[in-house]
């Protein structure tokens, strides 16, 4: 008597295997840590091998779990690609987006919405925080996709663009002149230790004067010229402006918009959202990476934007 093999048995397997270990393989998934344990274990009964090695904090393949992961992927593949051509227009799903919420504008919007054109069924997350809160949420499996503001590449990224830190004041304002130097961060921003440091190498006096973890009250402080803030050029908002210092103030460094896909749940609808980023940064004029402008008519869905700010 044939025996078949359980699909979502072998979709835990190959996302342990990417994830390093069971509990991140459960966060991608969506499923608990022991839905995902007693899979793997009814695979190895199946089979009547053992496929992981369990002896220490990170799970490492067998010699027979390195041959399912072959076989695994492929099935896999097959399986997703058989639904996507015969289910097209029925196909449903969902990913989770995180952006940093000071690069939200102005190019993820225009990207939601080609996406949502092309997979009006699928849901799209956006989640809105900082770099270091996203990284560990990714790290987690609880995002598909992120981008990050980094002065770094790390492993596994892929480099977008560079763009450069400026000073921001209220329009026509005076603040920057004011010795001390009055500033306004929120306490998790990134670029409140990278715009300290240069201050401090410039030898100028600096005060926080705001420090809230609401944008808008950063921005409202700024706005009212209370006091100037660091930003990335072309994120001033609407009633900032670039300081225009005549270089009375240190020049701020460039930063990486970095984009990052989990291993586990990069299928083709990741892929093409990622696709379209860096389309969205070439189209913006500054795109590093090569972009392709193929579209995806293999698909068609929806998309419904939460954001969680």
């Amino acid at each position: 008597m044939a025996r078949n093999l359980d699909i979502t048995a072998l979709r835990s397997f190959v996302a342990v295997a990417d994830a390093g270990g069971v509990t991140r393989a459960a966060g991608f998934l969506n499923l608990t840590q022991s839905a995902v344990s007693m899979q793997i274990k009814r695979l190895e009964e199946m089979l009547q091998v053992k496929l992981l090695n369990r002896v220490s904090r990170t799970v490492t393949l067998t010699p027979e779990g390195e041959q399912l992961l072959s076989y695994a992927r492929r099935i896999l593949e097959m399986n997703d690609e058989l639904l996507a051509r015969l289910t097209a227009q029925e196909f449903e799903g969902s990913i989770t987006l995180g952006v940093p919420h000071d690069i939200v504008y102005p190019v993820v919007p225009e990207v939601l919405r080609r996406f949502n054109e092309e997979f009006p069924r699928v849901e799209v997350k956006l989640l809105a925080s900082y770099t270091g809160i996203l990284r560990e949420q990714f790290g987690r499996g609880e995002v598909d996709l992120i981008l990050t503001t980094e002065n770094e590449l790390r492993e596994g990224g892929e480099m977008l663009v560079e763009v450069p830190l400026t000073w921001v004041g209220a329009i026509g304002g005076k603040a920057w002149q004011a010795r001390p130097l009055r500033l306004a961060f929120e306490p998790n921003c990134r670029f409140r230790g990278v715009a300290l440091a240069e201050l401090d190498k410039a030898g100028i006096e600096w005060e926080m004067l705001i420090q809230d973890e609401s944008e808008r009250v950063i921005e409202a402080s700024i706005s009212a010229d209370l006091a100037i803030h660091a930003v990335l050029e072309g994120a001033e908002g609407r009633n900032c402006a670039r300081v225009q210092d005549n270089g009375a103030l240190p020049r701020l460094p460039m930063t990486m918009i970095n984009m990052y896909m989990s291993k586990v749940t990069r299928g083709p609808l990741t892929l093409r959202l990622a696709e379209l980023m860096r389309e969205g940064y070439m189209k913006n004029g500054r795109g590093s990476a090569t972009a392709s402008s193929h579209g995806n008519d293999d698909f068609a869905g929806r998309l419904a934007l939460a954001e969680h700010l």
